[in-house]
């Protein structure tokens, strides 16, 4: 068996898959949520010394939780990046939640647009006020022809909006 090495890491390991991602600033004021349809709280681990991200997602209206462990890998086209992810059971979370990690809070919107679906962060805690929309969808051509109006600017290309990022360093300096 062959084992990858992070120099690998422009090549999606094998049970991983292309998410192709979009992420923008939300300009403030703008109050988008005011119209979802559904809304998640996610509490994210980033853990230490890993690039692994342990989530709880709770949807608000149930009350219903899903749990996962996830990892992303670096590409080349930030739009395009491998990612891994495993559901895990609640024993399996309590686990890896005694891990030491960085955390980072958020409810997250589900926003029609059109016919796009967007998803908008917003953060908690110390980075309280930072606001963040993400689209996801499988043509890239269609995916970098798409921009919510109450976005502020893209930043799909900047690794210190991603959330691992956040949790560990905090808001960006522009």
């Amino acid at each position: 068996m062959l084992l990858r090495t992070m120099a690998d890491e422009a090549h999606a390991p094998k049970y991983a898959h292309i998410e192709r991602e979009r992420r923008w600033l939300v300009r403030t004021g703008a109050t988008p949520e005011d119209a979802a349809t559904r809304c998640i709280r996610i509490e994210d681990r980033y853990i230490y010394g890993t690039r692994l991200r342990l989530r709880r997602m709770t949807d608000m209206a149930s009350g219903t939780c899903a749990l996962k462990l996830t990892r992303k890998y670096d590409s080349a086209d930030p739009l395009a990046r491998p990612i891994f992810a495993a559901y895990l059971d609640t024993a399996d979370y309590a686990a890896l939640a005694g891990l030491p990690a960085q955390p980072l809070v958020k409810p997250r919107y589900e926003v029609r647009s059109g016919t796009h679906v967007y998803w908008l962060d917003r953060i908690e805690g110390v980075l309280a006020g930072l606001a963040l929309a993400e689209i996801e969808l499988a043509d890239a051509h269609a995916l970098r022809a798409v921009t919510p109006s109450w976005a502020a600017r893209d930043v799909s290309h900047e690794s210190r909006y991603q959330g691992g990022s956040l949790a560990r360093n905090g808001l960006p300096q522009e």
